[in-house]
């Protein structure tokens, strides 16, 4: 049941547009980046209902790898996309929300900085998902100006302002 399930949200959930490079898990703004690749690291915190820093800037063509560490009481996810892509994951959200709560007692001994890859269908490489106490880490090679956001989108958190604008120059 298990795998079916993973399957399911595997198909449902958010299939990026291909790179102009030709890779799965390319978005316009930019895709995905080995960890080994950033150029600059920066932690960000996910309490409940905010983060800090409230918004980021990087430049295009910069590799950053963004530390999360979870210290809030609930999930909470680091989400990269435009206003429409958060809309669209929202759904997506909704669609697995008990999934997202019990994540921790479902996926005991797995690697967590790892969730939002695949367990719970989150496979463009642009989106985390952190129980509560846990880090991760996201590398993401930025490519060309856009007016993106990261949010969590873990359902009502984005509404209640769980979002920050990401500015790439």
């Amino acid at each position: 049941m298990k795998h079916l399930f993973i399957g399911a949200a595997l198909a449902l959930f958010g299939l990026p547009t291909l790179a102009a490079e030709g890779h799965a898990h390319g978005f316009a703004f930019g895709e995905p980046a080995p960890a080994a690749k950033a150029t600059r690291t920066v932690e960000v915190v996910l309490k409940d209902i905010a983060f800090e820093p409230a918004s980021l800037q990087v430049k295009a063509g910069e590799t950053v790898r963004f530390v999360l560490i979870n210290q809030g009481q609930l999930p909470h996810e680091f989400n990269l996309g435009d206003k429409a892509m958060h809309v669209e994951h929202q759904k997506q959200m909704v669609a697995m929300q008990g999934k997202i709560f019990t994540a921790g007692s479902q996926h005991e001994g797995m690697d967590h900085s790892q969730m939002g890859h695949g367990e719970h269908g989150h496979d463009g490489g642009n989106t985390v998902l952190l129980q509560p106490g846990q880090r991760g880490e996201l590398t993401w090679t930025f490519r060309t100006s856009a007016p993106i956001e990261f949010a969590c989108n873990v359902p009502g958190h984005y509404q209640a302002g769980m979002v920050g604008p990401l500015t790439i120059e």
